[in-house]
């Protein structure tokens, strides 16, 4: 009997992945601040504007109303259009950061590849939005400067920077080898940062010393460090959000090691995704946790364990495919935040501190997927919400 040779099954040609262009290889150092495969007219033109809303902006902003009806009312009046919707970014929202002018809606978002988008909200043309690509990898934390809104900060694992539309440049501040977090501005001229790293520990940038190193690093004895926040009144103090901690520190004591925390909020059983002082006072902190909760602490006297005031059932389960919901309070409103929603039809939640749902943005004919990444405006009555795909929605009068 004759044998015959067995063949090897034909195993079929899979294509690599192109992760060239999903993750840019961008140098340390400064980078010209050019939009990515743009022409340099439509370019210039989305940069003047960034330069000239900064130029006209003024620091003076409306005090908070304690009017709920008020409030409410204008939640209300906020609604979502067509043209309100936008791809800014190439994937997944994970960072929005709105520009302070009253008189145009700038809005920055930052995806999960290193990329940032930039859109003039009152533009209907393809050139009123633009994407800049200053990172590696995700853009988990922006914010426009405080005192020059011409400087945009944005935070990816590898690096902060500042995007100066003045210079046309993204400025590289801090660069490490341990993956970062997010930040926040330490005073309101944005010369110093609190950053936090993934790893667990927290640092102190200075843009004025020369060089992109920390000036101190401090181990907190958290596991992970997700948010940090800083106190709107008493900046020397900073809240920290890891993995079931959430605690606030002194920045004028920190030390390499053996840092004790200020106050304590205790009660959470799983992860906690993010925690903000509230925007005015910083009497109150909102928290998300993966326990499918929602919690609002008095910190008025930040004491050593600071008072749970209400808990939300809420659910928080986003998967590995969406960013995971933070709540942020309205700039504009003392009592109020915002946070994204499972619930369908799709919409956008505000709560009261009190645990209270005030307010569902909703539109089922526009909007159909789960914004996790929400941001109000800081004076004007509009709101900003980034999917899982790079498109902002934008709620206005």
């Amino acid at each position: 009997m004759r044998l015959q040779r067995m063949q090897p099954p034909e195993v079929p040609q899979v294509e690599a992945p192109a992760q060239e262009e999903e993750y840019p290889q961008v140098p340390a150092g400064p980078l010209p601040m050019a939009a990515d495969g743009q022409e340099e007219s439509s370019d210039t033109a989305l940069l003047g504007t960034w330069l000239r809303l900064s130029e006209m902006n003024s620091n003076d902003t409306e005090k908070p109303t304690c009017d709920m009806k008020r409030y409410q009312a204008a939640l209300s009046s906020m609604l979502l259009r067509e043209d309100g919707i936008r791809k800014v970014v190439s994937s997944r929202v994970c960072s929005v950061a709105i520009h302070p002018s009253e008189s145009t809606v700038l809005v920055a978002a930052g995806d999960k590849y290193g990329h940032i988008g930039l859109w003039d909200v009152s533009c209907t043309s393809e050139g009123g939005a633009h994407i800049f690509t200053p990172h590696n990898l995700s853009v988990n934390c922006m914010r426009f400067s405080p005192s020059h809104p011409a400087q945009l900060l944005s935070l990816s694992h590898d690096s902060l920077r500042c995007g100066d539309v003045s210079r046309a440049v993204f400025d590289e501040i801090c660069r490490s080898e341990d993956s970062l977090s997010s930040f926040d501005f330490l005073e309101d001229s944005a010369c110093t940062a609190i950053v936090g790293l993934w790893g667990g520990t927290v640092a102190v940038v200075d843009r004025r010393t020369p060089g992109t190193s920390p000036e101190l690093s401090a181990d907190i004895g958290f596991k992970v460090t997700r948010t940090v926040d800083v106190h709107p009144v008493d900046k020397q103090y900073f809240l920290a959000a890891g993995s079931v901690d959430v605690r606030v520190y002194d920045v004028r004591w920190l030390r390499r090691s053996g840092n004790k925390a200020v106050s304590t909020l205790h009660g959470h059983s799983k992860s906690v995704a993010s925690a903000y002082f509230s925007p005015v006072s910083g009497q109150r902190v909102v928290t998300v946790c993966a326990d499918d909760r929602l919690r609002v602490y008095d910190t008025s006297s930040l004491s050593a364990t600071s008072a749970l005031l209400s808990t939300v059932r809420h659910n928080n389960n986003t998967g590995r495919w969406l960013t995971r919901f933070r709540a942020v309070w309205d700039p504009k409103q003392e009592q109020c935040f915002v946070v994204g929603s499972m619930v369908r039809p799709r919409q956008i939640e505000v709560f009261q501190d009190t645990g209270e749902l005030l307010h569902a943005f909703c539109n089922p004919e526009c909007l159909g997927s789960v914004c996790s990444i929400n941001a109000f405006h800081p004076t004007r009555n509009v709101l900003v919400g980034g999917n899982s795909s790079g498109r902002l929605h934008v709620f206005m009068e």
